[in-house]
């Protein structure tokens, strides 16, 4: 996903989180006036609303701006798509990769919004299992398919770099609606898929 342009950000915005990084930097010891410092706090300001910027945008309008009329009774499956979101507790990121399949009751999306709609609800401050059933329900409100399967594997910088150290730790969530619940055949067909 593109960065936000120049004209997307909300300079007032920018400006009151620049100020309040530029105190931070001066709590942490730092001089935020030193030349590799000047710069910073606008920085963090627009790189937190880059993280951020899923708040402004709505899963659901994503997927219905591409909707299909379509026979298609299958599973359809986007997996790997690329995940980077930002642990709510810490402020750091968590990095991985979302395997997302429904199975279409006469509509489908493009595929490309089911990617948007992982970026959509990634770029907020999040927990991973919040995250998972959040593009579970997106999906499954806007489609009504016959059933709807997530599954997100991550890396947490905030298990990696601090606290427990912990750095090839993986952290596994699932969410699982109608069919991918019901039929325990259908769930391993996309679990095994996924591997």
């Amino acid at each position: 996903m593109a960065y936000l342009r120049e004209d997307e950000y909300d300079s007032a915005t920018t400006e009151q989180i620049a100020a309040h990084v530029k105190e931070i930097l001066s709590l942490l010891g730092e001089d935020p006036g030193r030349e590799g410092l000047l710069k910073t706090p606008e920085r963090v300001a627009k790189a937190l609303q880059y993280m951020t910027k899923g708040y402004k945008e709505d899963g659901i309008a994503i997927i219905k701006k591409a909707v299909f009329d379509e026979k298609y009774r299958q599973m359809v499956l986007v997996k790997n798509i690329d995940l980077y979101s930002t642990c709510e507790h810490h402020m750091m990121p968590f990095i991985g990769k979302c395997h997302v399949a429904y199975i279409p009751d006469g509509r489908i999306t493009g595929l490309s919004k089911i990617a948007r709609v992982v970026e959509t609800y990634a770029r907020r401050l999040q927990v991973q299992e919040r995250l998972t059933v959040q593009i579970r329900d997106c999906i499954q409100e806007a489609l009504h398919p016959l059933g709807v399967a997530v599954v997100i594997e991550a890396s947490h910088t905030c298990m990696q770099i601090r606290g427990v150290e912990k750095a090839n730790s993986i952290t596994t969530t699932s969410a699982f609606s109608g069919a991918f619940l019901s039929s325990a055949r259908t769930r391993n067909e996309f679990l095994n898929l996924i591997k």
